[in-house]
């Protein structure tokens, strides 16, 4: 098999900024500093009468060229800036830029001295300091480049490889790929990622009961360490472009009886968003949990029931479910984040299969008018609006869904770990080309699938997927945990015991699924230790896998994995991309609110409870940085209420009402706002 054809690392930070978007930079224009883009198709610029190699200054250029292509391999060149911003100067490498609550700081320690040089954009072998004074050396092989200005700390002039576009530069579905991974475990919780923090408490096994039985600062804490700063450098460096950030809806507010955190995560989340912006990594923000739960699962905030769009309050979950879509809507359009969080995933593994399709899909709708009614229509205005395939099992049914909708996106999690077979057939056949055995062929046969709904939906993802071919992995399946491999799972929980076949079968699925999938997002970076010091779900961490050398350095080597692939056209209908025809919907949709709701008492959805939408609206806050506001509002005309319980009514439990009592006087119309 021919390798496929890559673009060489290059220390193009080095070079001038010409791009045609550098309009789109912040007011304080520090896209000056910051290297000319990389074209991917090169146009030959005519020439003069005269030869060129004749001309004298032909040999001059050429000389000079020689040497700032020497220095640009041979130094880790870091631009600086004055603080007092009277002059800037590119230079060797002297210092980064660490965070603040906006992903960065001066670099300095000392942001006030009107005469230290400060870094803000650096490449490979750069020196970043982080916002406790310490350092760190930028590894970034792949001509990528962070880049962080107090002065202009919404800046989107960062790259995080040569192939990618900056963030101020627009990014192309059908021709740029997404490398991505989720940050699964950070700010909502899964056992099997942090089996440690769980482990503290006999008998937490979801957020909700963790949250019961914590600590006061336990959570805090692990959201200021579990991921950093370093981890979002490490992403970049890793020939990535993207991150999948799941967060709960307790991030804007709680209602009473429910014990989450409420608010605190929120600032650990703009510095994720500055992060992100810092090294030049769009974000696609998943609401991760919804009030009720939309799936049951443990990380959908409950283990338990569905309460979302179904049983006796899923109506008035839904509404609360909607509201938050509109919060964060606000806030992630604004301009210091548009060019960051670039998609947004409404709602994560809603599970259709017991809500219903006419259900979900009303509602899909229903919050797809609410956004576009934020941002407005077309292309550049507002994130794509991802939606889960909700597990479904004949994808022909996403055919044509919301057809001339503005810029939705399908996002499926193509998982073999959960299909509850015995997993009999082996990954570890060799260190050849048949290692990863039947595994690999699994793999490919799902581009095909990708490729289709490309055309017959639109821009299609893989939001989750792992190296995971069995079970095996430490609260994998929630606590205590549980298996149906018919093997012996301590192997595939400790990779320290793994040989050159294993290593070699789980590389061969892992590179044989990002070569079907195309645009994906891995699910997850990081996989805490467990008790005994290791990694009890090492098929499940990026990170670990690619210090173990089973997940590649370079992502684009998947290329040609799959044999006989069948790839997407790249061209899409223009309505997918938020072009001519977005936002005339076509075809025959339930109204929302849907006529009937599954799971409760057999009566009519018009009257199950609902909220009032007479409640005060909690927006989301900006980072405090001098200078700099941002009051989390993109759309001033936006001025509803937002929902709140009708005075007198007596709901049930939002999160157990399956089959619940009716309760009289809580009716009304289910406004989302």
């Amino acid at each position: 098999m021919a390798a496929p054809d890559l673009d060489p690392p290059r220390a193009s930070f080095l070079m001038d900024n010409t791009s045609s978007n550098a309009s789109q930079a912040s007011p304080a224009n520090s896209t000056t500093l910051l290297p000319k883009v990389e074209q991917d198709d090169y146009e030959q610029q005519p020439t003069g009468k005269r030869s060129l190699v004749k001309r004298p200054v032909f040999w001059i250029g050429l000389a000079v060229a020689v040497v700032v292509v020497v220095l640009a391999v041979a130094l880790p060149v870091t631009l600086t800036k004055k603080n007092n911003n009277t002059s800037s100067s590119s230079g060797a490498s002297t210092s980064g830029s660490g965070g603040d609550s906006s992903g960065g700081s001066d670099g300095t320690g000392d942001g006030d001295s009107p005469d230290t040089s400060v870094a803000i954009t650096g490449g490979d072998g750069s020196k970043v300091t982080l916002e406790d004074g310490s350092t760190f050396t930028y590894e970034n092989k792949f001509g990528g480049y962070w880049m962080y200005d107090k002065s202009d700390p919404y800046n989107d002039g960062a790259k995080p490889n040569s192939w990618t576009p900056a963030l101020n530069e627009t990014w192309t579905w059908g021709k740029d790929r997404a490398y991505g991974v989720n940050l699964g475990g950070w700010f909502v919780l899964e056992p099997f990622i942090t089996p440690t923090l769980f482990d503290k408490y006999p008998g937490a096994v979801d957020e909700w009961t963790f949250s019961q039985a914590m600590d006061d600062g336990v959570l805090e804490e692990h959201y200021n360490t579990f991921i950093t700063e370093k981890d979002f450098a490490q992403i970049a460096g890793a020939g990535l472009n993207y991150i999948r950030l799941p967060i709960p809806f307790w991030a804007v507010d709680t209602w009473p009886g429910e014990p989450f955190l409420e608010k605190t995560c929120w600032k650990y989340i703009l510095k994720a968003l500055g992060w992100a912006k810092k090294y030049g990594l769009r974000v696609n923000l998943d609401l991760h949990t919804i009030p009720g739960s939309q799936n049951g699962y443990n990380h959908s905030g409950k283990l338990g029931q569905v309460n979302f769009l179904y049983g006796t309050m899923g109506l008035a979950n839904a509404q609360r479910a909607l509201n938050y879509i509109r919060i964060i809507t606000e806030f992630i359009s604004q301009p210091e984040y548009a060019n960051v969080v670039q998609i947004f995933g409404i709602i994560n593994e809603a599970l259709l299969t017991e809500i219903g399709r006419p259900q979900l899909t009303s509602w899909y709708k229903e919050a797809h008018d609410i956004i576009r009614g934020i941002t407005g229509i077309g292309a550049g205005k507002g994130p794509y609006i991802s939606v889960h395939d909700g597990f479904e099992g004949d994808m022909t049914q996403w055919d044509g869904f919301l057809a001339g909708s503005d810029r939705v996106m399908l996002d499926r999690h193509p998982y073999t770990a959960f299909s509850g077979s015995s997993f009999d057939d082996p990954i570890a056949t060799g260190t050849g080309a048949a290692a990863g055995g039947v595994w690999v062929t699994q793999a490919c046969a799902w581009g095909d699938e990708s490729v289709r709904l490309s055309s017959t939906f639109g821009v299609t993802v893989a939001g989750e997927w792992s190296n995971g071919w069995n079970d095996c992995g430490v609260y994998l399946k929630g606590i205590p945990g549980s298996s149906t491999f018919g093997g012996d799972c301590s192997v595939w929980e400790d990779a320290s015991t793994w040989d050159a076949s294993q290593k070699a079968g789980v590389a061969a699925f892992n590179a044989a699924q990002m070569d079907a999938l195309q645009d994906w997002f891995f699910w997850t970076w990081k996989i805490g230790e467990t008790t005994a010091g290791k990694v009890g779900s090492p098929l499940w961490s990026y990170q670990l896998g690619l210090e173990g050398g089973w997940i590649l350095k370079d992502p684009r080597e998947a290329k040609g994995k799959c044999a006989g692939l069948t790839t997407f056209s790249g061209t899409y209908e223009p309505w997918m991309t938020g072009g001519a025809g977005a936002g005339t919907i076509t075809g025959v949709f339930e109204a929302y609110p849907p006529a009937t709701i599954s799971g409760g008492p057999g009566v009519l959805a018009t009257d199950l409870p609902v909220y009032a939408a007479s409640g005060t609206v909690n927006t989301l806050p900006g980072p405090t940085m001098t200078g700099h506001t941002v009051d989390g509002w993109f759309n001033s005309g936006d001025t509803a209420l937002a929902p709140t319980p009708i005075a007198g009514c007596a709901y049930p439990d939002a999160w157990d009402a399956q089959d619940a009592v009716v309760p009289a006087g809580c009716t009304g119309v289910a406004t989302a706002i």
